[in-house]
C-alpha cells in the first residue's frame, strides 16, 4: 500500500523484533477491512520505551503491541491498566486515548479462545498442568485460576519460580512437580496440559515432557507456533491425546489487540490464513 500523511500506523515494539509474521497478520486484517493503515515493527531499548510510547501517542499512532522485555516495563510505567494487565502484571497491548496510555494484556484471552476453539472446552472445573512458569506460563496459570480451574499443577526447571507462581494463584488447589519422570502420573491425571517453555523451538529439540505424562482423552496446547507439529505434540498424539500448537493462541491475542485499537471486529479468518502462510518454518 502507499503510505500517506493520513495513513494510521500501528506497531509492535521489541528488542530485538523476532516475530516477523506479526506485521503480515495485522496488515492482512487492515487490507481486508480496506483501512488506510499499516502495522510496522520497531526495535526500542527497554529504558526508552515509555518515552517512545508517549511520543507515538503524540504523533497519532493507532496502537502498539509489546514483546518481551517490554511487557513488564510498560506495566510499571503505565498508570491506567485494564484488569487483564493487572492480573498478570504485564502489558502486551497499548491503547492511545485522550487521557493518555492504557495497558492491556490479551495473552490470557488468546489462550482461552484457542483452547475453546481447538477442543470445545473451557478451563472451568478442569485439572490443568502448566509446564514452564516464566512470563507466559505464569500468565496462563493465573488466568486459568481466575477462570475457575479445579486444580493447577506447576512444573518449572527452577522450582523456586513455580513456588512463586503457586503463591500468587490463591484459592485454587496447586500441586508442584519437581521430577518429571518420578511424578509423571500427576501430570498424566490432568485433563489439560499447557506447554509454556521454549523447548521445541529449536531444531533438534525433544519433548519437554516424558511419554508417561500423556494418555488418551487428554488435551495439550503447546505455546510454540513456529512448527505445525512440535515434538511434544507428536508424543501426546501417540498416546491418544489431542494436541495443537500455539498458532490459535497467537491469532486470538492479536485479534483482540486489533479490536482494542480499532473498535471494530477483527477479520479472524483472514488473520488465521496470513499466519498459516508465514508462521511455520521447517523442522
Amino acid at each position: 500500500m502507499k503510505i500517506t500523511g493520513k495513513t494510521k500506523t500501528y506497531a509492535v515494539l521489541g528488542q530485538p523484533i523476532q516475530h516477523t509474521h506479526s506485521p503480515p497478520m495485522h496488515n492482512a486484517a487492515l487490507r481486508a477491512l480496506e483501512m488506510d493503515a499499516v502495522y510496522l515493527p520497531y526495535e526500542v531499548a527497554p529504558d526508552q520505551l515509555m518515552e517512545v510510547l508517549h511520543a507515538m501517542r503524540a504523533m497519532g499512532f493507532g496502537g502498539v503491541n509489546l514483546t518481551i522485555p517490554h511487557k513488564e516495563v510498560a506495566f510499571a510505567g503505565i498508570t491506567d491498566l485494564d484488569e487483564s494487565a493487572q492480573l498478570v502484571g504485564a502489558v502486551n497491548t497499548v491503547q492511545f486515548t485522550e487521557a493518555g496510555l492504557k495497558g492491556f494484556s490479551t495473552d490470557g484471552y488468546g489462550i482461552l479462545q484457542a483452547i475453546e476453539e481447538a477442543f470445545g472446552i473451557s478451563v472451568k472445573g478442569r485439572s490443568v498442568s502448566v509446564v514452564g512458569c516464566g512470563g507466559a506460563g505464569r500468565s496462563m496459570a493465573l488466568v486459568c485460576a481466575r477462570e475457575g480451574a479445579a486444580s493447577i499443577t506447576l512444573w518449572n526447571r527452577t522450582p523456586a519460580r513455580a513456588e512463586q507462581v503457586a503463591a500468587e494463584i490463591g484459592d485454587v488447589p496447586v500441586q508442584l512437580v519437581t521430577d518429571l519422570e518420578a511424578d509423571a502420573a500427576v501430570i498424566r491425571a490432568s485433563e489439560l496440559i499447557i506447554q509454556a517453555t521454549s523447548v521445541g523451538m529449536k531444531p533438534g529439540d525433544s519433548s519437554p515432557l516424558p511419554a508417561d505424562c500423556f494418555r488418551e482423552g487428554q488435551k495439550l496446547i503447546d505455546t510454540i507456533y513456529v512448527l505445525e507439529e512440535t515434538p511434544i505434540m507428536q508424543l501426546a498424539r501417540s498416546a491418544g491425546a489431542e494436541a495443537v500448537n500455539g498458532l490459535g493462541m497467537l491469532l486470538h491475542q492479536g485479534a483482540k489487540s486489533f479490536e482494542i485499537w480499532t473498535g471494530v471486529p477483527a477479520p479472524v479468518e483472514v488473520m488465521r490464513e496470513s499466519l498459516r502462510q508465514t508462521a511455520y518454518r521447517k523442522a
